[in-house]
């Protein structure tokens, strides 16, 4: 009775787990582009500013379910390499280098983008 109970609640909780990552990724961007949220406006040519267009956009669109499969590939990316970028190089686990927001959000990107808005 309760697993059938999980697997009706799965569609459901799938979307709210897309929609929660999308606007956490997206606040990210906005801390990078506005300076808000305890950070400094990085300049739109900066890589940091690259970042936060991908972040802030990228977020939206996945949480708002539109062209979710490549935007949050493009995410699941960008998460990817600012992690061997900025967080690698301090150490070699995110536990040691401060990663762990990069990994989840890299991995839970390439999870949505597998499988889609549905």
């Amino acid at each position: 009775m309760m697993l059938k109970l999980f697997a009706k609640a799965q569609p459901w909780t799938y979307q709210l787990m897309r929609i929660v990552f999308g606007l956490l990724f997206a606040f990210h961007g906005a801390q990078k582009l506005f300076g808000v949220f305890g950070m400094s406006r990085m300049p739109l040519t900066s890589r940091l500013g690259a970042a936060g267009v991908i972040e802030l956009v990228g977020g939206l669109l996945v949480s708002a379910g539109i062209a979710v499969t490549p935007v949050a590939f493009i995410c699941s990316g960008e998460m990817a390499v600012a992690y061997f970028r900025a967080h690698f190089p301090k150490g070699m686990l995110p536990i040691q280098n401060g990663g762990e927001p990069a990994v989840l959000f890299c991995f839970a990107f390439l999870y949505i983008s597998t499988r889609g808005r549905k």
